[in-house]
């Protein structure tokens, strides 16, 4: 992931002030010097990016600082209804919800400030989906959305990404496996 883009978004956070800033996380959650809040201080499978995951898309083009910290800034706020935020925390559950939410709405802004209807839509569907994931108890299914949906911003949607976003809905055990082809296949308009 990259730090630098975190940084920007701690930034944000705190320019954004109020409730939002008072819940930013010390820069290191955990202690052990590598920021990913996990306490073993080992990095052999890196945690998922999605502003590492729009790098060189095409879709982003001059845009894609705003791109990764917009998607950064989502992310923090699925990661505080779901999982281990890295930017924010809160002891309280009710207002880690309420934080998560208020940045969905920050990234969701600012993806409408570009014009950009076509990946409003797409992140749209990846919270929607990402929470029906979650609530199935299906952790791995929620990561493959987040994946496949950061690359239908960057690179637009595809049938095949279509189609895992119905198996999702249908609650297809086949799910997973449709999303995790669609965050690894540079889609073909279709």
């Amino acid at each position: 992931m990259s730090d630098e883009v975190l940084e920007r978004l701690r930034a944000l956070v705190r320019a954004e002030g109020g409730l939002l800033a008072q819940q930013l996380a010390p820069g290191d959650l955990d202690g052990d010097g590598d920021g990913d809040g996990d306490g073993d201080g080992e990095r052999a499978n890196p945690p998922f990016s999605p502003s590492a995951a729009l790098a060189q898309a095409p879709r982003t083009g001059a845009n894609q600082a705003e791109y990764e910290l917009l998607v950064e800034a989502i992310y923090e706020g699925y990661l505080l209804h779901y999982g281990r935020p890295r930017v924010l925390a809160s002891a309280e559950e009710d207002l880690s919800l309420l934080v998560g939410d208020r940045l969905y709405a920050l990234g969701l802004a600012r993806l409408v400030a570009l014009g950009d209807t076509l990946a409003v839509t797409e992140l749209a569907d990846t919270i929607t989906l990402c929470a029906l994931a979650q609530g199935a108890g299906d952790a791995q299914l929620a990561q493959a959305v987040w994946a496949a949906g950061t690359r239908a911003v960057g690179w637009g949607p595809s049938e095949s990404h279509r189609r895992a976003k119905e198996l999702v809905l249908a609650g297809s055990p086949d799910a997973a496996d449709a999303m995790r082809t669609s965050a690894t296949a540079i889609p073909q308009r279709d």
